[in-house]
């Protein structure tokens, strides 16, 4: 059995936009799912552990990523995409979920298809 791609949602507080792509993503069987917040109030904070986790980070917006980059500078950090979803959604909000399901299927389906799974 191959391993399944290891993902991990990061927005501000981990309530919304990360929550909500968890959520999306948590019964899809190629996949195992992540979510976590930059802000120290953050449902979840993102870790260390996290990142040495993920095999790619989607952070919601650009500051999230350079906020990552600078907290864990010396770490050998994942792939990190900016997917620059504004925080003007609540949890599972249906315009919210229409537009990650639209950024991230098919970014979702091209890194599946050349992740060989292998440890």
């Amino acid at each position: 059995m191959t391993r399944r791609l290891k993902v991990l949602f990061v927005c501000a507080m981990n309530k919304q936009r990360s929550a909500t792509a968890e959520q999306i993503y948590r019964n899809d069987a190629r996949l195992e799912v992540r979510s976590a917040g930059v802000r120290s109030g953050a449902n979840r904070r993102v870790s260390e552990a996290d990142l040495r986790w993920a095999d790619v980070v989607f952070a919601m917006e650009q500051e999230h990523k350079l906020w990552m980059t600078k907290r864990f500078e010396g770490l050998d950090l994942p792939r990190i995409d900016v997917l620059e979803i504004p925080d003007d959604f609540e949890f599972m909000d249906p315009d919210l979920v229409e537009m990650l399901r639209l950024m991230l299927d098919p970014e979702l389906d091209y890194l599946l298809a050349s992740f060989d799974g292998a440890e």
